[in-house]
């Protein structure tokens, strides 16, 4: 049976998974709006991710006897300036995730819970690969700075993202 400290803090870790897939759905249709395809593609799998994220934790809780409890999301931002602005703000989003993630490892190791830690494993391992991931992007359209054609073949490349095999809801 999974503690009430760390079934509140996973049903929060919930909101904020589903917050970042509502985020990156916004930067989808911000990206839509600007004929940026291939940005939007990319963004589309992200929220895709998080949404299998949240049920990560939402399993975990449920398959431990506890009571997932869905809370209120966050309206999200809408526009940025640039791509460069959108995919910093998904980094830095990335880098709070990960904070969070963090604060739910060290809660495990405090409530002597090694399932969680175990489970929570999976996701330090993943924020890695998402600030990565975010990163390259972020520098590469820093490097493109103001050009047209960069940000053409940036978004082609961009759109060349598949989702990755199906994730294991262990």
């Amino acid at each position: 049976m999974i503690g009430k400290r760390m079934q509140d803090a996973m049903n929060e870790q919930i909101k904020h998974e589903l917050e970042s897939a509502y985020l990156y759905l916004a930067m989808v249709a911000h990206f839509r709006a600007e004929s940026l395809d291939g940005m939007a593609q990319w963004m589309t799998l992200q929220s895709q991710e998080e949404v299998a994220h949240a049920m990560r934790f939402f399993n975990h809780i449920d398959e431990r006897d506890g009571q997932v409890e869905l809370k209120a999301l966050s309206q999200p931002q809408k526009e940025w300036a640039s791509p460069l602005e959108a995919f910093q703000a998904a980094y830095e989003h990335e880098r709070f995730i990960t904070e969070k993630i963090n604060d739910l490892v060290k809660l495990a190791s405090e409530e002597g819970d090694h399932a969680a830690g175990i489970m929570l494993q999976w996701f330090i391992t993943e924020q890695v690969e998402e600030e990565d991931s975010t990163k390259k992007v972020v520098d590469l359209l820093e490097r493109i700075g103001d050009s047209g054609h960069g940000l053409i073949m940036a978004d082609r490349e961009l759109g060349t993202r598949s989702a990755a095999p199906a994730e294991s809801e262990e």
